[in-house]
């Protein structure tokens, strides 16, 4: 099987996306013909839910697996192992004096004043962190040269402890990476193969608690991962796939399967990445210059904010937050990330009433196995989708087209028994409750995301996609104050097809401490041409031609600060000859970021520059976009069925259209419901909803007053 897509078009490719409770398939043909298919995750063995999703792909398409050029995987696996504390058996080595630099973290309080803080748990204990002689200074200047003696008790307990997976995190290993590389030489040698992550090449930036606790994560996934990405690679093989598998990063880009197992923390994020993808490409053909994009699955809910056609992104990330909204509270990850907010408020999340009586939803969720109430599993907890059936959004019969039918009965009964007898509340009113928790819930979420970049909604697109988001998008632009609405076609499976319009990326981040007015324009350049070669390279193994667009910026301060914001740079280094003009250039960038993120610049302050990243990337061929022609005529609606208007709370009788049937200038007034496979759209009073050219839902405020 070939890891790369070198010279070739393939006329068939697929995405894969596996999520907490669902595995989404999107297949596509180059001329634009589509096929999806949407599979309860199978969490013991997922590519078994996989295996079968393109089979079902295929069956549809009329085709064999060996017909399909390229499949594009996205995955939860790493981001899972670390929440759930399944990794493997790891060992941390770092310098003498700093074992337990995992357990301080900074010295950041994410809650001032709560005396009963609960710090984020190390993925390593105390006992496997060993320390080995050595010392480099801030310049990466030897101070203490490796004893390798010191490294004695690390091979001892490697054997003696079962270790799986070694992380090496030495001080100052970004500034010079010879002692790390000299002691993966010592363990490997004494262990062949055994997998051994160096910050220098995870992470080599400064700040050593982000840094060791991003390659510790590395090491921690990294045996499962590899595990199951050659598994799934085997049995596609064995079932007569011979094209490119690749897997989408948490940047936005695309990777081989080498690439991310070396770097498996890089997929953490993957899935809502591809999710942002989609929402920037459909922004992107509706003319959304600024969006949100709302993508609500099973598990989670993800918000994020797109300008320009382009998603934001950053090189920060937590996961397993003790405190839901509370940066700070969970394990830092610094990797190229697609910046979002992510939630837990999906399809599947638990319902419950707190020791002040308040409805609360989430973050624990019923996955797959037992799933909902509804789902007649075997689970008994109260969900959002139980909430949803209750109040006509879903139709029993007609889940997942027709093919998993759901028990009304069972969702009623759960949501009296966990919210509405506490509550001494009727399971409607309850799940009415749960409905207007869930989405507030979200909107607070993406308020605070948005104030922590200088940004708000006024004028923005909302475009909702996923199998719950399209069953909650009205309710959540009312909320935040947004009067239109995008639900693309395939909204069901979006980030799966997020991933078939991804191109193929990878971004390196190095850390050279600069002040701009001192520039040390020959540093910078030969740093930045280090990083241009090392991310071109991984691009070119991917694509098979060297990147088409090389992208450069800097994380910025003014002196005295201790965190940066992201500045776009010129599209060359600098020229030393011409250095001056070029710090000025980068100069006016940050004042301008600043301006949009805090409003007023500081004058007379110098800057600084802490960290640099390069972006290669090499765009994939899009399929065509099959418009449908414009009939104007309407379409008759398949029925009415009575749903309950949250912003109203009252029951109201809605129209229920198939989506299939929906044509290009036909307009359709709430309140109705558009079905089909993997989702609905809801379309509340005082909401029109006409089908663009290009088969997306538009959903637009009438009313005049607002909820």
């Amino acid at each position: 099987m070939s890891d790369a897509i070198a010279g070739w078009r393939p006329e068939w490719r697929l995405g894969v996306d596996i999520g907490g409770t669902f595995t989404d398939i999107a297949l596509e043909h180059g001329d634009g013909r589509f096929h999806s298919a949407k599979l309860l995750t199978t969490g013991a063995e997922p590519e078994r839910a996989v295996l079968d999703g393109v089979a079902a792909a295929c069956a549809q398409a009329g085709i064999a697996l060996a017909d399909i050029g390229r499949i594009i995987h996205g995955t939860t696996l790493a981001t899972n192992a670390m929440i759930e504390r399944r990794g493997a058996e790891t060992l941390f080595v770092t310098t003498e004096g700093f074992r337990d630099v995992l357990e301080m973290g900074s010295e950041s309080r994410f809650d001032q004043y709560d005396l009963n803080i609960v710090k984020p748990v190390p993925l390593v204990r105390r006992a496997r962190r060993l320390t080995v002689r050595e010392r480099l200074d801030v310049a990466g200047e030897p101070l203490v040269p490796l004893d390798e003696a010191s490294v004695a008790p690390v091979l001892k307990a490697i054997a003696a402890e079962g270790i799986e997976s070694v992380a090496v995190g030495l001080l100052h290993s970004y500034a010079n990476p010879a002692h790390e590389r000299r002691l993966r030489e010592i363990v490997l040698a004494a262990y062949p193969g055994l997998p051994v992550s160096l910050s220098c090449e995870v992470s080599p930036e400064m700040r050593e608690y982000q840094r060791f606790s991003t390659t510790v994560a590395n090491a921690y996934v990294q045996p499962a991962v590899a595990a199951y990405l050659r598994r799934l690679e085997g049995a596609l093989g064995e079932s007569g796939f011979a094209g490119a598998l690749m897997v989408m990063l948490s940047n936005g880009g695309l990777a081989t399967l080498d690439t991310a197992i070396r770097f498996p923390v890089r997929l953490v994020e993957s899935g809502p990445a591809g999710g942002a993808i989609y929402a920037a490409a459909v922004a992107r053909q509706t003319g959304a210059a600024r969006a949100v994009s709302f993508d609500m699955g099973g598990t989670t809910a993800k918000i994020c904010l797109i300008d320009e056609g382009r998603p934001q992104s950053a090189r920060d990330f937590e996961v397993d937050r003790a405190y839901r909204f509370k940066r700070g509270s969970g394990l830092p990850l610094r990797v190229p990330v697609v910046e979002m907010v992510e939630i837990g408020a999906g399809g599947g999340s638990l319902c419950s009433v707190d020791g002040l009586d308040r409805i609360a939803v989430g973050p624990r969720s019923a996955g797959s196995d037992p799933g909902p109430a509804c789902y007649a599993r075997g689970g008994t907890g109260a969900t959002v989708t139980d909430a949803d059936v209750l109040l006509g959004r879903i139709d029993p019969a007609g889940f997942a087209g027709g093919t998993m039918p759901l028990d009304a009965a069972a969702a009623e009964r759960a949501l009296a028994a966990d919210v509405g007898a506490p509550l001494d509340l009727d399971a409607e009113t309850a799940a009415l409750g749960v409905a207007e928790t869930v989405d507030e819930n979200m909107a607070n979420a993406a308020r605070e995301h948005a104030v922590e970049h200088g940004k708000d909604f006024e004028g923005r697109t909302l475009i909702a996609f996923g199998g719950s988001a399209p069953l909650h998008a009205a309710r959540l632009a009312d909320k935040l104050g947004i009067d239109r609405i995008v639900v693309p076609r395939g909204a069901g499976v979006g980030s799966a097809i997020g991933f078939l319009r991804a191109p193929v990326a990878f971004e390196v981040a190095r850390s050279l401490y600069q002040q701009l007015e001192s520039l040390d324009a020959a540093a910078v350049a030969g740093v930045l041409a280090e990083m241009r070669n090392e991310a071109a390279a991984f691009v070119k193994t991917a694509a098979g031609r060297p990147p088409e667009r090389i992208s450069y910026a800097a994380f910025m301060r003014y002196r005295g600060q201790s965190h940066e914001i992201m500045v776009p740079l010129p599209d060359a280094p600098p020229d030393p000859q011409d250095a001056e003009n070029w710090a000025d250039a980068v100069a006016a960038a940050y004042q301008a970021a600043y301006r949009r993120q805090y409003g007023p610049t500081i004058d007379g302050v110098p800057l600084e520059v802490v960290a640099w990243t390069v972006r290669a990337e090499c765009k994939v061929e899009e399929a065509a976009c099959q418009k449908a022609e414009a009939t104007g005529s309407g379409s008759s609606a398949a029925g009415v069925r009575p749903i309950v208007d949250t912003a109203s709370a009252e029951p109201v009788t809605a129209a229920v259209f198939d989506r299939d049937r929906l044509r290009s200038g036909e307009t359709v007034a709430g309140p109705a419901v558009v079905v089909e496979a993997q989702t609905s759209t809801v379309v509340p009073p005082g909401y029109t909803l006409s089908c663009d050219p290009f088969g997306s839902l538009i959903l637009e405020r009438t009313a005049e007053d607002g909820p």
